[in-house]
């Protein structure tokens, strides 16, 4: 699912319609974001399992207080850019779920309408 024509592509369990990850449209962009609710495994801790929160962002729509982590921040978005150079030197960003060998969505993501949009939009507030 899309939001808009052009914006992340957001990926959900077609069984249950569960939130998996958020990825760019562009398959050379070697990311994923994933949703860490869906994650949860009481065997283990998710800092045990991902290590520790390295960055924190879209912090103004939290719902409590979120510790800010400057520095964190900056390392953080200087080993993503490390990570994502090197993806596109070694080709490993072609080892994807995501997306076909083409660069094509594993499937068609479906694009809110505006009127779609704005309900999910509200419904979040």
């Amino acid at each position: 699912m899309s939001l808009t024509p052009n914006g992340l592509l957001r990926w959900y369990a077609s069984c249950c319609n569960t939130p998996i990850a958020n990825t760019t449209r562009n398959y050379h962009m070697s990311y994923v974001g994933l949703v860490h609710t869906c994650l949860h495994d009481a065997s283990e801790s998710l800092d045990d399992a991902f290590g520790p929160v390295r960055m924190r962002v879209n912090t103004r729509s939290a719902r409590a207080p979120v510790k800010p982590t400057p520095f964190g921040t900056l390392n953080a978005v200087a080993g993503l850019s490390l990570a994502l150079v090197r993806a596109r030197l070694d080709g490993s960003y072609r080892r994807t779920p995501f997306f076909d060998s083409q660069g094509i969505p594993a499937t068609s993501p479906r694009i809110l309408t505006p009127d779609e949009r704005a309900r999910a939009m509200s419904a979040a507030r």
